[in-house]
């Protein structure tokens, strides 16, 4: 705030006045000098007149000496204050000055005296210099004493009429106004100094502020890695009373501290100094997890500061990284039993096969349950739910480093051996798992027997794949079957007809794809707002002429195996555009592309010319991506699928929940959608641990700006529940029929999915039409009936 008087701020002006009143002492030695001088003047002319100014300004200036003392002990802090005390040192300060003005003007012209005149000219000169420098507080004061100090002086010489002396006096009246001049430039300089300095403090104060409230420690080292700035959430981390205690530290010291508190191992702090000083002398930004003796998480991040200076944050990310954890356990286990899922459980195989002799043997087993269907359909799905859990139970009795067990989906359980002697010694160690898990369990009151049939083969490493495993475990479990169950078998040399058959089919395969003999169908993806097709998604059919439609779960892995994969994708996404360019515009084109197809970033240039030559809207193409693409090159993958979003299309992450499932994906790379898949959907109506992993993944991904697409709806149950509770955006399954042809979609384009109460009677008529366009269902959310 502004006084009118000054037109400065108020504080400013107190401070000014505050200025008058120091230094005190220097005008009780202004005074007696002055004093002596008067006195001398008396001695050189004995005038009387002298003697009484010398005790006159002996006097003043003791009683401005007193006034300026109690001012100053007075402490002056408001503006009615500084305004009190400006008007006493006003008035002892123009007394002073009108003596010494007197005593010059009575030495120059009434009692003109040689010395007295040089002596009193000298007094006023120089207490002209004290009128700037300390006055300049206060305008009136150095406006005051300029005029009864010089003015009488340049009235003295001037009323001497003599030329010489009349000339100085008129001289000297300017020099009333160079003071008063000198005085505003001094007290505009300083009133610059106090604006910019209060600045700076509020600066440094919004700095400090900004600096201490961050959630984040945050340190900045000199070009010498020095701390120079730190805040409190730094000092608290690392165990400091106050941010100033880490001023002068360099990097390593912070870190061993951690070690002498043992909270950080000797290996981690090794890590820790050698990536993070490396980032801060070489500018570049790096991020360094350690994990704490005491369990916490800390993230270290060294980024490149301006004028040399390097910043280090870090916070606290334990409650990220358990949630983290969580979610990925929930993405990699089975809810129910804790085992490793299908996704997980090949990959950890695939990873242990790799490694090691690999001339050695290993093993892959798998485990059916009996009836399994009559034990949910007689006792309930939770008396299921407890033999599963009872079966892991007694299966993970026998888990060890070199032996995995997984809930492969279902009742189905799988069992790798890393390594076997031969397959007499497999069949001893199996014998005993068999027999280990037969018996009875107690499962809420109700008698349960175990029975399972099992399947097993034996192969070399070398040379073998998951995959072929399994095929051939499959194998030897289905003539377990057909022994009469709770038996296993080993996986024959005969059995291998169905590999034979599998060579014929690549064949038949190749010769399909260089014909041109793939066709495409589309399988409708329904907005759950409005319950009509919002796009579809293009899936590859392959007619055979012997076996007739081959499922896509049989060719497609054939194809991914021959190297045609890039091929087919080729085809779908070409056949995909052109069809999705004569519906109406409203309805998008869902396309896979495989992991193959982003080897190189010739699949940007594939998009680009199927979109070229179909003349489809960029936006009404979405590129689906699966983890596995993303894990053989994740790199040069991020880059091939910035490249396609460039193009204006949209991207979805296929298959969530089926692989890693790493929030990492979705955090980098610029997805429009995930598509969650159908096993989350499997138990969700029952199980409510499966419904919350479902609705966290949901809320996850869309708080990231993510639609959500959820496959595999093929029941009422599942839709109502994701309707209330889960809310996706989009929903995929059979549930809304069969995938369809280019004109099928054409024709339901404009067709609304409407659940209706079950009228057979009155939708009789409708029967042949609904079997091609989809069957009637009820709507648990809309009174209204229509047929689809």
């Amino acid at each position: 705030m502004k006084n009118s008087k000054n037109s400065i701020p108020e504080d400013v002006y107190v401070g000014f006045v505050r200025s008058l009143f120091n230094e005190p002492t220097i005008l009780l030695v202004g005074g007696a000098s002055h004093c002596l001088i008067a006195y001398l003047a008396y001695t050189s002319s004995n005038e009387p007149v002298y003697l009484g100014f010398a005790l006159a300004l002996l006097i003043a200036g003791v009683l401005r000496y007193l006034g300026i003392v109690k001012g100053r002990a007075a402490n002056i802090e408001s503006y009615k204050d500084a305004e009190k005390w400006e008007l006493n040192y006003l008035i002892w300060g123009f007394l002073q000055a009108l003596i010494m003005g007197m005593f010059c003007f009575v030495a120059i012209y009434v009692k003109p005296d040689v010395f007295a005149e040089i002596a009193s000219i000298a007094v006023v000169i120089g207490s002209t210099i004290t009128i700037v420098g300390r006055n300049y507080g206060s305008r009136t004061m150095v406006l005051l004493q300029a005029l009864v100090v010089v003015l009488p002086m340049a009235i003295g010489m001037i009323l001497k009429f003599e030329t010489e002396y009349v000339i100085l006096g008129l001289y000297l009246i300017p020099f009333i106004f160079v003071l008063k001049k000198m005085s505003d430039s001094v007290r505009t300089v300083l009133f610059d100094a106090i604006i910019q300095g209060r600045r700076s403090r509020n600066l440094a104060q919004r700095f400090d502020r900004a600096l201490n409230t961050m959630p984040h420690g945050l340190v900045m080292f000199n070009p010498q890695e020095r701390v120079v700035v730190s805040n409190a959430q730094a000092a608290e981390m690392l165990g400091f009373r106050s941010p100033e205690q880490l001023f002068g530290r360099t990097l390593k010291a912070l870190l061993m501290r951690g070690v002498a508190s043992g909270l950080l191992t000797q290996r981690d702090f090794a890590y820790a100094e050698d990536h993070l000083s490396r980032a801060l002398r070489e500018g570049r930004d790096r991020k360094v997890m350690l994990r704490m003796t005491n369990g916490r998480h800390f993230e270290f991040s060294a980024r490149e500061g301006r004028e040399e200076l390097g910043v280090l944050t870090f916070e606290d990310v334990t409650s990220r990284v358990e949630a983290e954890d969580k979610i990925r356990f929930m993405a990699r286990y089975d809810s129910l039993t804790s085992l490793p899922n299908r996704a997980y459980f090949h990959e950890k195989v695939s990873e242990a096969m790799a490694g090691g002799d690999q001339t050695r043997l290993c093993a892959l087993a798998v485990l059916d349950l009996d009836d399994f269907k009559s034990v949910n359909d007689t006792l309930g799905h939770p008396v299921g739910d407890g033999l599963i859990y009872a079966v892991a139970e007694r299966l993970s009795a026998f888990a060890s480093l070199d032996i995995r067990i997984s809930r492969f989906g279902g009742d189905e359980f799988m069992i790798f051996f890393n390594n076997v002697e031969d397959e007499r010694a497999f069949s001893e160690v199996f014998d005993r798992i068999f027999a280990g898990l037969q018996g009875e369990v107690d499962i809420a009151g109700h008698a349960v027997r175990i029975q399972a049939s099992g399947g097993a083969v034996v192969v070399p490493v070398s040379g073998s794949d998951v995959d072929a495993m399994i095929v051939k475990a499959d194998l030897a479990l289905y003539k377990a079957k057909e022994l009469g169950k709770n038996v296993w078998s080993l996986f024959e040399t005969e059995m291998d007809v169905a590999f034979r058959n599998r060579q014929i089919m690549k064949a038949d395969l190749r010769s399909a794809v260089e014909a041109g003999n793939l066709r495409v169908v589309y399988q409708p993806i329904v907005d759950m707002r409005t319950m009509r097709i919002a796009s579809c998604e293009a899936l590859c059919r392959w007619d055979h002429p012997d076996l007739g439609l081959v499922s896509p779960a049989i060719f497609i892995p054939l194809a991914e195996e021959m190297g045609l994969i890039s091929q087919i994708s080729t085809i779908v996404l070409r056949s995909a555009c052109r069809e999705c360019a004569k519906w109406p515009s409203h309805i998008g084109i869902s396309v896979n592309l495989s992991a193959k197809d982003f080897h190189s970033d010739e699949v940007v240039s594939k998009v680009r010319d199927a979109l070229a030559v179909s003349g489809l809207a960029p936006e009404r193409l979405e590129i689906e991506v699966t983890e596995t693409a993303l894990l053989n090159n994740s790199a040069a993958t991020v880059t091939y699928i910035e490249g396609l979003k460039a193009l204006g299309i949209r991207i979805a992450l296929d298959d969530f929940g089926t692989g890693y499932s790493s929030l990492s994906y979705l955090h980098t790379l610029p997805l429009d959608k995930v598509k969650i898949d159908g096993s989350f959907l499997v138990d969700v109506t029952e199980n409510e641990r499966s419904h919350r992993l479902l609705k966290g993944v949901a809320t996850l991904s869309r708080d990231l700006g993510m639609a959500v697409t959820i496959e595999g709806v093929e029941r009422f149950d599942q839709l109502k529940i994701l309707s209330q509770s889960v809310k996706p955006d989009f929903v995929q399954g059979f549930l809304f029929g069969s995938a369809l042809t280019s004109s099928g979609i054409e024709t339901m384009s404009s067709k609304t999915w409407v659940f209706a109460d079950d009228q057979a009677s009155a939708n009789h008529e409708a029967e042949g039409e609904a079997e091609q366009r989809g069957p009637r269902w009820r709507d648990p959310f809309s009174r209204s009936r229509s047929t689809v």
